[in-house]
């Protein structure tokens, strides 16, 4: 637990240097079109203003045309800027596959599938199903065959399933592609390319990534439609840059606030979807 607030209290202080070095106004998730069911849920999870991407991402996916390319390091706010937006964009009473997130590793899958969860707490009949291998293949083919909404991947477990006709993709409106480097760096590029061989052209997609190796930027080219760079830190730099903070009176009083409140035992969970 107190390494989780850790975590969030490093990424609040990125966010409060963010502001005070940019003079940014606060916005609000309501301001960028959050559904008012989701809203209720990431309130009562401690979530108050958006992060830089959340700003970015959410009313684009919720509104724009284009395609999205994300380049953030993880901590940063990712899982929301996509998930609060995807979540939004289904049809509960569809029950196939209506968004496909590829994530390289197990632990990634399960910590997007349960956040997506916390998200969704509001949303009558919403079923995320995480994929991925070294668990039971037949288990997860019969949670597809009951109908599920949204799945969560890794990409060596989904391409087997799709070649089992376990995964109706005919519906599936929103590709997020998590982590392209890390897929990259794990050998993983021939799958993803051959996924996304099956999901329908008229698709939304975004790929998120810390650094924009060619080979990524091949998939971008090949299987994005006129997509739309969104920069959080520095491109092609593997973490963001922190800026140190300011030693001001308002930066104090900022830092004093929300070190007291996260530092401190608290009852909700303390995560931003990284």
């Amino acid at each position: 637990m107190l390494s989780v607030r850790i975590i969030y209290v490093h990424s609040r202080l990125q966010e409060i240097s963010y502001i005070i070095h940019n003079n940014r106004i606060l916005k609000t998730f309501e301001e960028l079109g959050v559904r008012e069911d989701i809203l209720r849920a990431i309130t009562e999870l401690g979530y108050v203003n958006p992060m830089p991407i959340q700003e970015k991402v959410i009313p684009h996916l919720l509104n724009g045309d284009n395609d999205i390319i994300g380049l953030a390091q993880t901590g940063t706010g990712k899982t929301a800027a996509f998930g609060l937006p995807v979540l939004q964009r289904i049809d509960v009473a569809t029950e196939k596959p209506q968004a496909l997130i590829i994530a390289p590793t197990r632990e990634l899958c399960l910590q997007i599938a349960g956040d997506l969860a916390d998200y969704s707490k509001y949303i009558d009949d919403l079923r995320v199903l995480p994929v991925y291998g070294g668990s039971s293949i037949e288990s997860q083919i019969k949670m597809l065959r009951r109908g599920v909404h949204i799945v969560v991947a890794t990409p060596g477990r989904l391409l087997d399933l799709i070649k089992r006709n376990t995964v109706n993709m005919e519906m599936v409106r929103t590709v997020i592609l998590d982590e392209a480097d890390e897929m990259l760096n794990m050998g993983f590029v021939d799958d993803i390319n051959e996924i996304l061989t099956y999901v329908p052209d008229d698709r939304k997609m975004l790929l998120f990534s810390a650094t924009m190796p060619t080979e990524i930027e091949a998939i971008a080219k090949n299987y994005m439609h006129d997509p739309e760079e969104i920069v959080v830190g520095s491109r092609n730099e593997g973490a963001e840059n922190v800026r140190q903070i300011p030693r001001s009176e308002t930066c104090c009083r900022l830092l004093s606030k929300h070190l007291r409140h996260y530092l401190l035992p608290h009852p909700t969970r303390n995560t931003r979807g990284g």
